[in-house]
């Protein structure tokens, strides 16, 4: 019977090359555009991931870590005097106008500390000591700003806010959900760029425990600092991580793009499995009526026919899978994450197997029917 499936499948290769493409095709598009929508999400939390700290302190209803409201900076003393932080320091998020060579302006996205090694940030230098970043004007840009800003390299100049910044080094892998360009600066030189929004005041406070700080002890003081902050909001990292991805999701509308998306992929490739193996039933409807004429029941019939579908659908994801995994590369070029966790590879492989035998459920409806005299007329 596997014997009698390959061979009906594979009579007409030009077709069976249509099928798989066809499901190669579906599958390609469920993975990039799932891929990609896991690439941006990680762009919206990798900072936070990053960061070593056990808590954040936010302006009350902040949507994600890009869009934040500034509060007074004194805010880090009644948190520092609470038992049980180990560390607490301010951190400024916002975005700032780059004046570029050229005469054009760019926007970048400024984090702000007073001790970056102390909190992981950067956490992948390329170039410079950022400990520099407190001795004046200073910046690290990171790379992926290549892309806006052309060329650039320790030594260069850049006009923030109308002032002249010098680049003393450069990051990777520092990226935002919007692709806007992440730069560093130390805390104090942030707040004299923007003075009317930003001398005297914070976006953050990140917070550290001790070591080995436990559950409790982690909920006690998360209860103080909302407490004596009552204007403010506190997350745990995963809570913070977690709202800044929801925020994307949920308010640009990606999440109804990404249904959309998976629908018209799976639409595809069931209409493609489906037409290409009615064909083939309709051709074969001898050789289908003489496994019926031997004995046969229609369950045998339908092996055959979901063993044809499955061929199809492993075959189809195998290339799709594969396409993808060659797409990785370009993507990366241009800055664009491409994940593909394994929980997902799964998910699709076991989806497109379900899907083209969905598919081979209109040819198990016609050989139902099928009469065994059929193979004994002319």
């Amino acid at each position: 019977m596997v014997d009698l499936a390959r061979k009906n499948l594979l009579h007409d290769k030009l077709r069976f090359l249509i099928t798989v493409s066809g499901v190669a095709f579906a599958v390609t598009l469920v993975f990039v555009q799932v891929g990609l929508l896991a690439g941006l999400l990680d762009n919206a939390s990798i900072t936070i991931e990053h960061l070593k700290a056990d808590l954040w302190v936010t302006p009350h209803n902040t949507p994600n870590i890009d869009f934040a409201q500034t509060f007074s900076d004194t805010a880090v003393q009644r948190v520092r005097s609470i038992p049980g932080v180990a560390r607490a320091d301010n951190l400024i998020v916002w975005f700032m106008n780059v004046s570029l060579p050229t005469g054009a302006k760019e926007g970048i996205l400024v984090y702000a500390l007073e001790d970056f090694r102390r909190w992981n940030l950067p956490w992948n230098v390329v170039e410079g000591n950022l400990t520099d970043l407190r001795r004046g004007d200073y910046f690290f840009l990171d790379r992926s700003a290549r892309k806006r800003f052309g060329e650039f390299a320790p030594g260069d100049y850049r006009e923030v806010l109308g002032r002249r910044l010098k680049i003393i080094g450069s990051t990777r892998d520092a990226l935002s959900f919007s692709t806007t360009p992440v730069a560093f600066m130390d805390l104090r030189t942030a707040q004299s760029l923007s003075p009317d929004e930003l001398a005297g005041n914070t976006t953050y406070i990140l917070v550290d425990l001790p070591d080995g700080a436990t559950a409790q002890q982690i909920a006690a003081v998360r209860a103080e600092i909302q407490r004596r902050l009552p204007y403010n909001d506190v997350y745990d990292k995963a809570e913070w991580a977690d709202r800044s991805r929801r925020y994307w999701l949920e308010s640009t509308g990606l999440g109804l793009n990404l249904v959309m998306t998976i629908f018209l992929g799976c639409l595809v490739g069931v209409v493609v499995v489906a037409q290409t193996l009615y064909a083939s039933t309709m051709e074969h409807l001898k050789e289908f009526g003489t496994v019926k004429a031997i004995g046969g029941s229609n369950f045998d019939i339908y092996k055959i026919l979901g063993k044809q579908a499955t061929i199809a659908a492993i075959t189809g994801f195998l290339l799709g899978g594969t396409m993808t995994w060659f797409l990785r590369p370009a993507m990366a070029s241009i800055d664009l994450k491409l994940i593909i966790a394994p929980p997902l590879a799964v998910t699709v492989g076991i989806g497109t197997i379900v899907l083209c035998l969905a598919a081979a459920m209109i040819s198990f409806r016609k050989v139902a029917s099928i009469d065994p005299a059929l193979v004994f007329r002319g």
